[in-house]
């Protein structure tokens, strides 16, 4: 296979390259593409040193069978037909097409099979913040069907990008040396701060990230599951932490939940709260799967439970989420079955 990553300079688009670097995708040739600025720089893959190309309206992508896209909207609406043209298979990691009704949005441990209706060559990868939860919520809907879902996410500064731990960075080091700390990346200093705000707030007084948890849960999991969101910014660097409350359609046993998250693919169980075991961003970062923890009954409905769950925002909230959607593929024989 030929693949692409679009936004090569990015976080994301590092992390694309440090995770096909790791995996074994049955990859021949690997392009890069990003920005005027990016294009002439140089990133190993597998000992070779491949060099940024400018991403342009013409036939560079052809020959390419996968290209996974992380610009940022804009960048996916605007080139989008030229990338998917001549048959590419678009990944995209933005917001540009999660709620298109002929665009579908993945998570291969939740709905792979939505992976293969895809008519205009392009899949949707959903917002980070939803990929953790609905890995975990899989888990209960299996066991009875979820009716409502309460959240308050934890974000770190790597959901703004690499600018986000950038800032964080800065901060710290000003800190640590008695200097001013400059706030640019976000409206507040983050250090020393929790900030109740991600993205802009719309008219029903929650804000974009809240109301993608809501709308990307719905499509993901083909439910019409009722969510709430408080999305906080957090100074931690890559992992996204959550307090999920949830209520199903019929009361659950807590050792039946536990025992299913302990099967359960992509789920790592940190549930020993009497050693003080439970998963906390510091350990996971860099990690592959979704940790689980502190799981129990919620006091307040009899139907409802409620548990905490980590995961690194840029691996499974991004990039792998994403090449985990073409290993899917290329496990079914997708593209064997459409050269």
């Amino acid at each position: 296979m030929n693949v692409a990553i679009v936004g090569a300079s990015g976080a994301v688009g590092q992390e694309f390259l440090k995770i096909l670097n790791e995996r074994n995708l049955p990859i021949i040739r690997l392009d890069l593409f990003g920005s005027k600025r990016s294009a002439g720089k140089t990133f190993d893959y597998k000992g070779q040193s491949i060099t940024v190309k400018e991403l342009r309206h013409n036939d560079d992508f052809k020959d390419i069978d996968i290209a996974f896209v992380s610009a940022g909207g804009s960048t996916s609406l605007e080139y989008a037909d030229t990338i998917t043209k001549h048959g590419t298979l678009m990944i995209d990691n933005s917001s540009a097409f999660r709620m298109e009704s002929d665009v579908p949005l993945v998570v291969p441990e939740v709905n792979g099979e939505d992976a293969f209706n895809h008519p205009r060559n392009i899949i949707a990868n959903p917002n980070c913040t939803t990929i953790q939860m609905v890995v975990a919520l899989k888990v209960i809907h299996d066991l009875s069907p979820v009716k409502r879902v309460h959240v308050s996410t934890y974000q770190a500064a790597s959901g703004a990008g690499a600018q986000g731990m950038e800032e964080l960075i800065r901060q710290v080091k000003s800190s640590a040396a008695g200097e001013e700390i400059k706030v640019e990346k976000f409206a507040y200093q983050l250090l020393e701060n929790l900030i109740p705000q991600v993205d802009v707030f719309t008219e029903n007084g929650y804000t974009k990230e809240e109301m993608k948890m809501y709308h990307e849960t719905r499509k993901i999991m083909h439910s019409d599951i009722k969510v709430s969101s408080t999305c906080v910014r957090v100074p931690v660097l890559r992992a996204h932490s959550e307090a999920i409350w949830v209520e199903t359609e019929t009361n659950l046993n807590i050792e039946d939940v536990k025992m299913a998250f302990g099967k359960a693919d992509g789920i790592i169980l940190q549930d020993d709260p009497e050693n003080k075991k439970y998963p906390m961003p510091l350990f996971v970062s860099n990690k592959d799967e979704v940790f689980v923890g502190r799981i129990r009954k919620d006091i307040s409905n009899d139907k409802g439970l409620t548990f905490w769950c980590v995961g690194d925002q840029i691996k499974k909230g991004a990039a792998l989420n994403a090449v985990q959607i073409a290993e899917y593929l290329i496990k079914k024989e997708y593209f064997n079955k459409n050269k």
